[in-house]
């Protein structure tokens, strides 16, 4: 049985996780009562910013002419394979630069450099040598994630505290022993938090190669939409892009729950 105080905690614990959730929830509500609120009243140019009505229209008919779901699964699909590759491949990437110290040193210039440059100046060359397909808008997605998260996987791995990597070394550990028994698991943290950052790096690098190659996509929708002046169409790309993206992040956010059990 629990004490009263425990119980207490317990309720003030669920009390705070309420608020948070009720606060969130009304923040999104209120922008969006604002934002119809000052369109019905004409305080801001509809043309430009669109409105929730006409966004909700704009889906309602995406949605009749049986297109909707197809531009969200190739995004998702997209987004899920560039995720997926960028995440397990950085990190693999990184435990092997973590165990060869002398590899790390050398790759270290060559990464930080890779990262500054501008990843839309690669697009043209990526579409030359992989074509204007899905895979190059992937491989863009790939460039804009994978070496963020080379960089703060090794960083955090190679930050893991060094009188516990002694210890296990003093009973005459193994390097793979010491990676899963103890680096792995002292940053099942980090590796979520880099899974949250990927989720806005992908979105971003999928979006930039669906600009330039798709023909379809949500991003295709967008740049479509300003070519022929729709905005409605722009705008309900964008609020697209969030809910995806929300989505993605609550996965991500449950998965770390679990590994909190």
């Amino acid at each position: 049985m629990y004490s009263e105080e425990h119980k207490n905690y317990l309720k003030k614990i669920k009390r705070n996780k309420f608020l948070i959730r009720f606060t969130q929830l009304l923040i999104i509500f209120l922008i969006i009562f604002l934002w119809q609120f000052a369109a019905n009243q004409n305080l801001i140019n509809t043309f430009i910013s669109s409105s929730p009505k006409a966004i909700i229209n704009t889906i309602i008919n995406l949605y009749k002419d049986e297109t909707l779901f197809h531009h969200i699964w190739i995004t998702f699909y997209e987004v899920i394979i560039s995720f997926l590759i960028a995440t397990i491949g950085g990190t693999i990437i990184a435990t092997i630069l973590w165990r060869f110290k002398f590899l790390s040193k050398v790759i270290d210039p060559y990464l930080t450099i890779l990262n500054s440059l501008p990843k839309v100046s690669l697009g043209p060359i990526i579409i030359i040598l992989a074509g204007a397909s899905t895979k190059s808008i992937i491989i863009m997605a790939l460039f804009i994630s994978i070496i963020i998260t080379i960089i703060n996987v090794e960083q955090a791995f190679t930050s893991t505290d060094k009188n516990k990597i002694r210890l296990l070394k003093s009973f005459k550990a193994k390097p793979y022993q010491i990676f899963f028994k103890l680096i792995l698991p002292s940053n099942y943290a980090n590796l979520i938090n880099v899974c949250k950052v990927n989720i806005g790096l992908v979105f971003i690098g999928v979006i930039m190669g669906e600009f330039l190659v798709s023909k379809a996509g949500v991003g295709y929708l967008i740049m479509y939409g300003s070519q022929v002046f729709n905005l409605n169409l722009v705008m309900t790309g964008i609020i697209l892009l969030s809910i995806m993206a929300s989505l993605m992040y609550y996965i991500i956010v449950f998965v770390e729950k679990r590994l909190q059990k």
